[in-house]
């Protein structure tokens, strides 16, 4: 039963954080930011969410950024959220650099 409350509220974080990060974007051009996984503890307090960073020389600045800007992004979240979560929970974020590895596997595999 609380894994599937864990689920939904992943999903609808996710689904949230992307929308935030995507109108946060339109003002860089030339960076996309997606949010490719988000999971919740147990006590729905902290999400961690795994970020792609589109391009992915630009990953280690923008995710400063996007820490250094957390109660910002917490604040936004929780203003859409707000009638479904009670209490929103702490935001940590890393990158998720799964697609450099499968790039980097299909290199050496073609060698």
């Amino acid at each position: 039963m609380q894994e599937t409350r864990q689920n939904k509220i992943a999903r609808l974080l996710q689904k949230e954080l992307s929308l935030i990060f995507q109108t946060q974007t339109r003002m860089m051009p030339g960076v996309m930011v997606s949010v490719t996984r988000v999971r919740v503890s147990p006590d729905l307090g902290i999400c961690t969410a795994y970020l792609s960073v589109f391009p992915s020389e630009k990953g280690e600045e923008i995710l400063a950024n996007i820490n250094k800007n957390g109660k910002t992004i917490r604040y936004e979240l929780g203003n859409r959220v707000h009638n479904q979560l009670r209490i929103i929970p702490e935001l940590r974020f890393y990158i998720d650099d799964s697609l450099d590895y499968i790039e980097r596997i299909d290199e050496l595999l073609k060698k």
